[in-house]
């Protein structure tokens, strides 16, 4: 079994082109999530809105302003099946995986049906939590 953390992109960027773990750490959640999924998972990716999953450590990226927060279902729906295929591509739906989500709901919500029939475990450790309690959260683990 696998631990693999998700953790989603935030609106607070870097103004220049830089890897993806690079990217988003102007934000505080990102980089709290990032650091907790660095010690606590064998792997870890970003559930980006425009890229959907990408490797932390993967090619770089210039910044950009699109969001899941407000989006149409439909929009929701189809970021979440690419998202899906990604992950079927990378082997990460294997027998057994457990993807932990460090993301809002925004980001899981219409994924979470598409992983049913898979055999994977799913944790969304920080769901229900304001950004205050969210981030508290993160303080008390790393």
């Amino acid at each position: 079994m696998t631990e693999i953390g998700l953790v989603s992109c935030t609106k607070r960027k870097q103004d220049r082109a830089t890897k993806p773990a690079d990217l988003y750490t102007a934000s505080a959640f990102f980089r709290k999530a990032r650091e907790y999924a660095e010690a606590n998972h064998e792997s870890w990716y970003i559930l980006s809105a425009r890229h959907h999953l990408l490797d932390p450590n993967g090619p770089r990226i210039e910044p950009y302003d699109d969001t899941l927060s407000g989006a149409s279902v439909d929009k929701k729906r189809n970021w979440a099946q690419t998202v899906y295929d990604q992950l079927q591509e990378n082997n990460l739906l294997a027998d057994g995986n457990r993807l932990v989500f460090h993301a809002g709901r925004d980001y899981y919500d219409e994924l979470l049906p598409l992983l049913v029939d898979a055999q994977v475990n799913v944790e969304t450790p920080t769901d229900g939590l304001r950004f205050g309690e969210t981030l508290a959260w993160y303080n008390e683990r790393i």
